[in-house]
Parts: C-alpha cells; sequence; structure tokens
C-alpha cells in the first residue's frame, strides 16, 4: 500500500464511523486493526464532513472505499453524501448481529467479524468505479 492516500492502485480507503457506542468503535478499531494488517487504510471521515479538497477529493477518486457506520443513525453515509462522495461500499455494525450499547470493553471476537465483513464485502464485490469529477483538490497524507 502506498505512502499518500491519493495515488492510485487498488487501495481500499476505509471510512469508519467513530460514535460514541460500542459499534462505533468498532467500527474505528476494525478500521484500525485492517490498516496496520495492510488491507486498506483508514482515511479520516472528519476531513471529508469538514468538505477539506485535501480529503474530499481523494474520498471521490479511490478505486475501492469502504464506509462503516455502527449502527442505523449512520452518520459516515450522511458525510459522504453531504460532501458528494459516492457510496461504494457500505455496512451497518448492527446488521451484522451486533447489538449497540454503551459498553467500551469491546469484545475481540467482535472485532474480528467487523473485520471479516469487511474483507468479504470487498472480496465479494471488488473495485467499484468512482464517479468522475472535476477539479484537482490538494492531496494530503492520511
Amino acid at each position: 500500500m502506498a505512502d499518500n492516500c491519493c495515488e492510485g492502485g487498488a487501495d481500499i480507503m476505509i471510512l469508519a464511523c467513530s460514535g460514541g457506542s460500542n459499534v462505533g468503535q468498532l467500527s474505528n478499531q476494525a478500521a484500525i486493526e485492517l490498516t496496520q494488517e495492510g488491507f486498506g487504510k483508514v482515511f479520516c471521515l472528519a476531513g471529508i464532513g469538514g468538505q477539506l479538497s485535501g480529503f474530499v477529493q481523494p474520498a471521490r477518486d479511490v478505486p475501492v472505499m469502504v464506509a462503516v457506520d455502527g449502527c442505523p443513525v449512520g452518520c459516515a453515509k450522511a458525510i459522504l453524501e453531504n460532501a458528494q462522495v459516492p457510496l461504494k461500499h457500505y455496512m451497518m455494525i448492527t446488521e451484522e448481529g451486533i447489538e449497540k450499547n454503551k459498553n467500551f470493553n469491546l469484545e475481540r471476537a467482535d472485532i474480528e467479524q467487523v473485520k471479516s465483513a469487511i474483507r468479504r464485502m470487498v472480496s465479494e464485490n471488488g473495485p467499484v468505479e468512482a464517479v468522475p469529477t472535476t477539479g484537482g483538490g490538494s492531496c494530503t497524507k492520511c
């Protein structure tokens, strides 16, 4: 994987909810661990939400993106829609059978389940064509 999130290739951008519940934190932890394992790279969802071009444009252009929300509130999905970033691969942790609560003592089995679901989604669906956009925007390191 390239050190620069904006370089081409088969890079996988992971955008994770980091909400105030177990499922939000599971999303974040899974994204961190997948990045550490070399499967994709966690990217700054807050930068996209802030409409920063160095974050929005790379999210529009990346060939493989996975957005992970913890629950039906759908914050990650809403951020991408508001920034006009095409939703490519999307999962919601509560749809994986993990119940939302306020227990921040994450279970290893739940983290592994989320990581497996993300890996499976990408392997089954592969790259999704990005909608062409105009303008460059500056590129920043993640």
